[in-house]
């Protein structure tokens, strides 16, 4: 190895982590790369664009090689591995060295080691970072948290690497503590449900419409020329293209139909639930998945349950655009509501644990370079703006006339889905939010009576104060 002194470390060599170091070394900014598999240390310094970047599979001398004090990053599994780096790092750090969690740690994790690294005089940032591959490589957003001191050290890094909007940067100090990784969660929370959505959309295209995947790309390509406009939306338009190298089918036809997950929004759907903040399309996101991967039981019961459902006749040319239509409006109700509980469960959560969140900014650092960038978050970053203590974007004039006009078509999807027999938790969940968000009497005097009948855990009243308790029995 050189001995040229290298401005910072990467940990991790997998496909993100080197990506990230050769979008790093592209701005001018020298890094040493680190990993135990050689074969990722050989890939690192051969594909490197600039001769800025080393790497090694000693840590010795990937340590020796950084300048003081260090900033060392790393992209690794969350969990055990994250401890297990850190543990063997320790011996080696000095005072004021700078370490950067990378990846998708729980941040109730960040918080315990950013305390205990603490006491030793190492600084640690819990870094949410979304783009997948190519936005490692191109421009990620990025969602750092942690002490603003040790922010400003990497700032100009970060600024630099980060995906642009309008020339502004899509990173920003997000909170103290845990924040990046909470919000990172939270982004992945929104994440989970948006595709969730498009995939029951893409069902009532399929079996309603009737649309084969050459008029279900078009359908999605025009959508993203609209407000509907997306990342998410963009790769659904594409992915109904590509086809199968093993086959003369479409790719997306010989994948099997059932999801995978790594946990963050179960995280998201567990910590809302820890704060009492209702993120119903999220958890029915979560819990869609995990029905999913029921694929033998499903088989089973489908033997079991089975009743023909009523034979859809075939829709005319008009009613099918007008349907198409509908699941647009659909699709673009549900996607405020999931939006807005995403950015409720921030709000609550940056007093909870005293973040700080703006959440203006972290709109706007949402707006490109990670996977639930959206038009829709430039209207959450204004309003956010110039309303910071909103703490629902529902309440916001101009979203709920979004949600008036769009209401119709879902209603429509919804009862056309009811008749075929298929599944659409999501846009049911969606469109339940927003009538018991909006409704000033809900049912709850039933269930306070019952509670007090079978558990004397007693009542208020409408028309006086103070707390009451009944005998209900009667016999």
């Amino acid at each position: 190895m050189e001995q040229q002194q290298y401005d910072f470390g990467m940990i991790g060599l997998g496909t993100m982590g080197r990506n990230l170091v050769y979008n790093i070394s592209d701005h001018g900014f020298s890094v040493s790369g680190f990993d135990k598999n050689e074969d990722q240390v050989k890939t690192l310094v051969k594909e490197a664009p600039s001769k800025n970047v080393t790497s090694t599979s000693s840590l010795p001398e990937f340590i020796n090689s950084l300048k003081k004090p260090r900033v060392i990053m790393f992209l690794v599994p969350a969990g055990p591995i994250v401890d297990s780096v850190i543990l063997e790092l320790k011996p080696f750090l000095t005072k004021d060295d700078l370490l950067m969690d990378c990846g998708n740690s729980h941040f109730t994790d960040t918080d315990i080691r950013t305390t205990a690294l603490a006491k030793e005089n190492i600084h640690f940032m819990g870094v949410g970072v979304s783009g997948g591959e190519s936005g490692a490589r191109f421009g990620p957003s990025i969602m750092p948290g942690g002490a603003k001191e040790a922010y400003d050290r990497v700032a100009p890094m970060l600024k630099a690497v980060s995906a642009k909007v309008n020339n502004e940067p899509c990173v920003t100090y997000v909170g103290a503590g845990s924040a990046g990784h909470y919000v990172k969660m939270v982004h992945n929370g929104i994440e989970y449900a948006l595709m969730q959505l498009l995939a029951e959309t893409y069902q009532l295209l399929k079996d309603v419409a009737g649309l084969n995947n050459d008029e279900l790309h078009e359908v999605y390509d025009k959508w993203n020329k609209t407000d509907l406009q997306s990342f998410l939306v963009e790769i659904t338009a594409e992915i109904f293209t590509k086809q199968d190298d093993l086959t003369s089918n479409r790719l997306v036809d010989m994948i099997q139909a059932s999801a995978g997950q790594k946990g963050t929004g179960q995280w998201t759907s567990q910590d809302a639930l820890n704060q009492h903040i209702p993120i119903p399309v999220i958890d029915i996101a979560v819990s869609a998945r995990d029905l999913s991967a029921l694929k033998e039981e499903r088989k089973q019961v489908q033997q079991n349950l089975f009743t023909a459902s009523p034979e859809l006749a075939p829709l005319s040319s008009t009613e099918k655009t007008a349907f198409i239509d509908a699941v647009e409006q659909a699709l673009y109700f549900s996607m405020i509501t999931t939006y807005a509980q995403g950015m409720s469960l921030l709000y609550h959560a940056s007093g909870e644990y005293k973040y700080g969140l703006k959440l203006d900014e972290i709109a706007a650092i949402w707006r490109g370079g990670c996977i639930i960038r959206a038009a829709l978050l430039e209207d959450i970053r204004s309003i956010f703006a110039k309303h910071p203590e909103l703490s629902n974007i529902l309440i916001n004039d101009g979203i709920a006339k979004k949600l008036e006009t769009a209401q119709d078509g879902i209603r429509t999807v919804i009862k056309k889905a009811v008749d075929a027999s298929i599944p659409v938790p999501a846009l049911m969940v969606s469109l339940a939010y927003h009538d018991t968000y909006r409704s000033k009497w809900l049912p709850f005097n039933l269930l306070q009576a019952q509670r007090d009948y079978f558990g004397a855990h007693t009542y208020q009243r409408v028309d006086r104060d103070g707390t009451f308790h009944t005998h209900w029995e009667t016999k």
